[in-house]
């Protein structure tokens, strides 16, 4: 393989969920498309990592601070969703369900990985409580997801009224991302106490 493309197929194989055989033949596709389509590409790129940031409050991904959720004064305010991922909210909004607040812990438990509490955006949480009726703990229904579920749950117990966990009409080992907007509306409405 030539340099360029190599250095091509290296770089698409870093990001996640592109092995070497899927990096390969995104890189052979670029090849295929025309310089001002491959320029569109670079440009999209690199406006994503200049216009948009983590929203100071939640975490999410904005291009304003506060994000449109928080500096939205229509939302449930009494409410906070617990999600791992910025992506993570999207699908939860779609299904119509929840009108609260968001907290975006960027990342989940994975002691495998290296991955502990320090390494997520937990304080941040906390700092946002008063006033908090109820704290909805929707991390995704795997080992880690759950890890930092029971984690949460310990650390919130007594300093909220009532922590509930989405109900689990979603399939375990699942993401939220991936998960269709009838099932995600369910397991909000039938999420539950926790502790």
């Amino acid at each position: 393989m030539a340099g360029p493309l190599q250095r091509l197929v290296a770089e698409l194989a870093r990001l996640p969920g592109i092995g070497p055989k899927t990096a390969a033949r995104l890189a052979h596709h670029l090849l295929r498309v025309s310089a001002d389509q491959a320029r569109e590409l670079a440009a999209a790129i690199l406006e994503v990592k200049e216009k948009l940031f983590h929203c100071s409050v939640c975490n999410a991904i904005t291009a304003i601070d506060p994000c449109e959720i928080c500096s939205d004064p229509r939302r449930d305010r009494t409410r906070i969703c617990v999600v791992e991922e910025p992506f993570n909210i999207q699908p939860l909004e779609r299904t119509g369900e929840y009108h609260g607040l968001y907290h975006v812990l960027l990342g989940a438990l994975s002691p495998q990985r290296g991955i502990g509490p320090e390494e997520l955006a937990v304080e941040g949480l906390f700092a946002r409580l008063d006033g908090v009726e109820e704290v909805v703990l929707a991390t995704n229904p795997n080992v880690e997801g759950e890890a930092t579920a029971l984690y949460l749950a310990r650390r919130l117990a007594g300093r909220v009224p009532r922590l509930t966990r989405l109900a689990f009409g979603m399939p375990v080992g699942g993401d939220i991302e991936y998960t269709d907007e009838v099932t995600l509306g369910r397991s909000l409405a039938g999420r539950q106490e926790i502790g």
